[in-house]
């Protein structure tokens, strides 16, 4: 049974340390990683609230990136493309040497909110004693199997994904018909209307996934 982990990490163990201390308003949102080969990993990420000029000036100059490309930009966000440089001192390498699947990584003010998914416990037991032998610095936030997502009265969701479905409920965002757009809100977070379009895609995944499984785990 997979099971899933959340952390909060240094951005010094993980990646764009520099960045974050020098644009200490700027939120990454990283959207999805692709890997090519065990030291080649490319972040596709979201940038918002911060100043993008500081932002961009620092990432160009961070030792832990390369080749920061922008790809777009929509409203009051951005989507950036860089390669993450392998460090035996990152987490980034930790979780794919351990097969990790990244879902969710959040980055500001020096620190990083990592949600990941492991196959099964003894791949989180690998990933622990990799962190203990490389003294990383990780806070484990909360660890759950997707089908008991209640656990400790803990919600299934990420504190970014729980911010966008409260504001969408008490915005009326799903009242028929709807008392706010969806540039509207998203305009109240600073991002794009796709990036808010992936958000609520990931909350409603994720709330749809617990509920059929809770539902399977009471059939015999």
């Amino acid at each position: 049974m997979s099971i899933i982990a959340e952390f909060t990490v240094p951005a010094e163990q993980f990646a764009l340390y520099e960045t974050l201390c020098r644009a200490t308003e700027m939120v990454v949102e990283v959207e999805r990683v692709v890997t090519h080969g065990p030291d080649r990993i490319m972040p596709y990420f979201w940038t918002r609230d911060g100043d993008r000029e500081t932002f961009e000036t620092a990432a160009r100059n961070d030792p832990s990136v390369e080749d920061l490309t922008k790809l777009d930009e929509l409203d009051q966000a951005v989507l950036y493309r860089a390669n993450w440089i392998q460090d035996v001192e990152s987490v980034v390498y930790a979780y794919t040497e351990t097969g990790a699947i990244l879902l969710d990584a959040t980055g500001q003010n020096e620190r990083w909110e990592l949600q990941l998914r492991f196959d099964s416990e003894g791949d989180v037991t690998q990933f622990n004693n990799y962190i203990d032998e490389s003294e990383f610095v990780l806070d484990l936030t909360r660890l759950y199997h997707p089908s008991h997502p209640t656990t400790d009265s803990h919600c299934p969701l990420t504190e970014v994904q729980r911010e966008t479905l409260v504001a969408g409920l008490k915005s009326g965002y799903y009242e028929i018909p709807r008392e706010t757009t969806p540039s509207e809100l998203a305009e109240q977070f600073g991002i794009s209307r796709q990036a808010l379009s992936k958000r609520f895609r990931r909350v409603h995944k994720t709330l749809a996934e617990n509920e059929v499984n809770a539902s399977l785990d009471g059939v015999d």
